[in-house]
């Protein structure tokens, strides 16, 4: 199906990830894309020619490297997109992809001792020195084989630095708040089109303790509950609000969590389909989002993880 060519897309951390593989999902379908994203110089030799692609799919674009954070950079953003837009196109769907968020402790983690206990037991049964088993065990882990991440090294966390309140303040706005900021200055813009879409993304890590997860974790909780209350207040405009949960997702974002690996083994063997969730999975879900047929929902918390949330 192809969109409406008067329909934009406005994807708020549009370079990697979801953002990414969202765009390149909307773009095959005809719809135009307004992609904000924040990356150093070095990066975009990678992103750029990622934005040639979707631009050679025949839709109007425009990319934006700036800080999606601040109101100046929503201004400048959505100064220039509605010049763009004119007075007949519209904004059919916003996703707010941003991943920027603080991975300190809480308190110190003290190293557990389980594993390599273990592992010595198993030594000791085997006949075969305690250093080569960790060897093979550690060796086995990292080459794929998930169900040792029990036995495997734990995680090395940072027991130096903790979560302060300016680490919860500034991860809660970047990655809860932020986004009705950039909605309420749409709709008083009146970018929105009439049906009208806003996502955003959350994880199970906000309902389930990650270690070094917290501040992330608080900012998905504020995320949840403002999309809420945005599909209520919102409706009778349109607009309607909706939250995706994705799968653990082999991302930047993934990896950048302390523990990640663990966090992804764990992940592949719960899961139903014996794999990760993909960012084209994402991307295929947020376009069903933007169908016409997708008008009634509103105010859901959406699971896009194949099942991995109830096994």
């Amino acid at each position: 199906m192809k969109f409406n060519p008067d329909f934009w897309a406005l994807i708020i951390g549009g370079s990697s990830g979801f953002g990414l593989a969202a765009a390149r999902k909307l773009a095959a379908h005809g719809m135009n894309l307004c992609i904000v994203h924040r990356d150093r110089r070095g990066a975009m030799s990678r992103i750029t020619p990622e934005f040639e692609k979707l631009k050679q799919t025949g839709v109007k674009f425009l990319s934006f490297n700036l800080d999606a954070l601040t109101e100046s950079g929503r201004t400048l953003v959505l100064d220039a997109l509605s010049a763009e837009m004119g007075t007949r196109d519209k904004i059919r769907m916003a996703l707010h992809s941003v991943a920027f968020g603080n991975l300190k402790l809480l308190a110190p983690h003290p190293a557990p001792e389980i594993s390599e206990k273990t592992r010595r037991s198993i030594a000791d049964a085997a006949g075969i020195p305690g250093e080569k088993m960790d060897r093979i065990i550690n060796e086995a882990f990292e080459g794929g084989a998930n169900s040792l991440h029990l036995l495997a090294d734990p995680p090395v966390y940072d027991n130096d630095r903790f979560l302060d309140a300016d680490d919860f303040s500034r991860t809660t706005h970047a990655m809860g708040f932020n986004l009705v900021e950039w909605v309420r200055d749409i709709f008083s813009r009146k970018l929105f089109a009439d049906d009208a879409r806003v996502l955003s993304l959350t994880s199970e890590g906000g309902r389930k303790a990650w270690r070094g997860y917290a501040a992330v974790s608080a900012a998905k909780a504020v995320l949840e509950s403002a999309a809420r209350s945005m599909a209520l207040e919102f409706a009778p405009f349109g607009i309607r609000s909706n939250v995706i949960q994705a799968g653990v997702t082999d991302t930047a974002a993934l990896k950048a969590i302390p523990g990640s690996r663990h966090i992804r083994a764990n992940a592949i063997l719960r899961n139903p389909f014996g794999r990760l969730t993909t960012p084209a999975d994402v991307a295929n879900v947020i376009y069903l989002l933007c169908l016409d047929e997708a008008a009634w929902i509103n105010g859901a918390l959406i699971c896009a993880d194949g099942g991995e949330g109830i096994a």
